[in-house]
């Protein structure tokens, strides 16, 4: 498959001098998505979904077929493709840059894979300061790769808006940490309450990689960038704020004068998301555990809202999905921005025309 197979998006204008440039001429700026994020009045609710390019999409699973996930994620074609699948079929406001968030740790060396059916599994696990050494500064020749399918996305995109991502510093060292997925978190909260210096210095070193990443994606033309903290709803307030703010609000600050939206996302993080909003973040995502109306009187003025159905709810019937798409609409009346999203991924065997319908019913019941 070359970038000359791939069905193209029509833009006024293909030549774009720079990315950052670029991402302007194609008319981003005014999306109902960035509007959203910036708070301003939208035409209708902007739609996107996490993991909307992914295994519920029979076109995902045929172009993926025997191709591991970190080297798909290497494939500029490949990642451009199915970046691309889910806005040609579900007309969603935005795209988000298929990859994952280990990326970054696989690009500087760190011994690493993703084993199907497991999630991400590391060899040598971080747990004393001797080990810190394999983390190293990321360039953005480390992930060229990156660069390029950005590149082949922000044409074929025209004015729909490009999210990059990275995961956060809390969830990254703990799969570091663990050695892969843990349902506890054990080790990494043995390290972060045992050895607090230690604990402070790997997510330093891991925000620097993270803000790296995420600037090489922005100067690329990304139209904005989602901070992913997967696992930090483990965490109590008091540890979120003295254990793991500190580093995810350097990431924030170091992209923020780069001119694009930051989103800030965890799951199971009601509790945490007042300070979510304060480590930097433009946007706040919201799992499907706390209504919308609250969620937004816990994070304060200032901020857009991100989400949140149920990923769940799509396997009911159509009836019953648009009964809690409205219930969610409700709650975001008043809200100052709200991008429509689920409280999470979409689950792989979610029937695809199931979020087609909803991103139709979202549109339509909010056109203004």
């Amino acid at each position: 498959m070359s970038a000359n197979d791939l069905p193209q998006t029509p833009r006024s204008d293909r030549a774009a001098a720079s990315p950052l440039e670029g991402r302007q001429r194609t008319g981003t700026h005014d999306s109902a998505f960035l509007k959203a994020c910036r708070r301003e009045p939208v035409p209708h609710t902007p739609v996107w979904f996490m993991r909307q390019a992914g295994r519920s999409l029979p076109e995902y699973r045929k172009v993926r077929e025997g191709i591991a996930m970190l080297d798909s994620c290497m494939r500029p074609e490949l990642v451009t493709e199915i970046t691309l699948q889910p806005v040609r079929r579900h007309n969603v406001d935005a795209a988000i840059y298929f990859s994952d968030i280990v990326v970054p740790l696989k690009a500087i060396g760190i011994d690493l894979d993703i084993k199907p059916g497991i999630g991400p599994v590391v060899e040598n696990p971080i747990r004393t300061r001797a080990d810190l050494e394999q983390l190293r500064a990321l360039e953005p020749g480390d992930v060229s790769y990156v660069t390029e399918a950005i590149g082949l996305l922000v044409r074929e995109l025209g004015s729909t808006p490009l999210i990059g991502f990275a995961g956060a510093p809390f969830t990254l060292a703990s799969y570091l940490v663990e050695g892969g997925p843990s349902r506890n978190h054990e080790r990494t909260k043995a390290l972060m309450y045992g050895d607090p210096q230690l604990w402070a210095d790997l997510l330093d070193r891991l925000a620097d990689i993270t803000a790296a990443f995420l600037k090489v994606q922005i100067e690329a033309g990304a139209s904005a960038v989602q901070l992913f903290d997967s696992w930090v709803g483990a965490l109590s307030p008091a540890d979120y704020r003295r254990s793991v703010m500190p580093a995810s609000t350097k990431v924030f600050q170091a992209v923020e004068g780069l001119g694009v939206p930051r989103i800030h996302f965890g799951v199971g993080t009601g509790e945490l998301l007042g300070l979510m909003g304060e480590a930097g973040a433009d946007v706040v995502g919201v799992d499907w555990r706390v209504p919308l109306d609250e969620a937004a009187r816990r994070v304060g003025p200032g901020k857009a809202l991100q989400g949140n159905i149920d990923p769940a709810v799509l396997f009911a019937p159509r009836e019953a999905v648009e009964t809690k798409a409205a219930e969610v609409l409700d709650a975001a009346a008043g809200l100052e921005g709200h991008i429509f999203n689920l409280g999470h991924g979409v689950l792989p065997s979610t029937d695809p025309d199931a979020l087609t319908r909803l991103v139709e019913y979202v549109h339509t019941r909010t056109a203004r």
